[in-house]
């Protein structure tokens, strides 16, 4: 299978059902799972000096992770995110640096203008 065959494939397979699975139906509610997805792709090639010597080469790479589900029922529809506990922790870390260079910031600043 050339390239071309491959990519042409992969775009077919990546579609709704790739981030929306089937639906599950049960006691008069209906769950559709959802997932983030995403799919990239390089390649290249080249010619050494004078035109000696050649290669190539390419690769992909492709994730998907959940994030959620739509629940379906009489009463409505609603988005149930799925939360993550490492991007929370993420989260947390991220806001403590910056709320510590932040205090460094304006300590030094409180004590150049005093």
């Amino acid at each position: 299978m050339d390239f071309q065959e491959l990519f042409r494939s992969l775009v077919n397979q990546a579609g709704a059902k790739t981030v929306y699975a089937d639906p599950i139906s049960s006691e008069g509610r209906t769950v559709v799972p959802v997932a983030k997805v995403r799919c990239g792709f390089g390649g290249g090639s080249g010619m050494g000096p004078g035109g000696k010597g050649e290669g190539g080469g390419g690769g992909g790479g492709f994730t998907a992770k959940p994030l959620g589900y739509i629940e379906v029922s009489a009463q409505g529809t609603r988005f149930v995110p799925i939360i993550d506990p490492r991007d929370v922790a993420l989260a947390f870390g991220v806001g403590m640096c910056l709320g510590w260079l932040l205090g460094r910031r304006a300590s030094r600043e409180l004590k150049a203008s005093a």
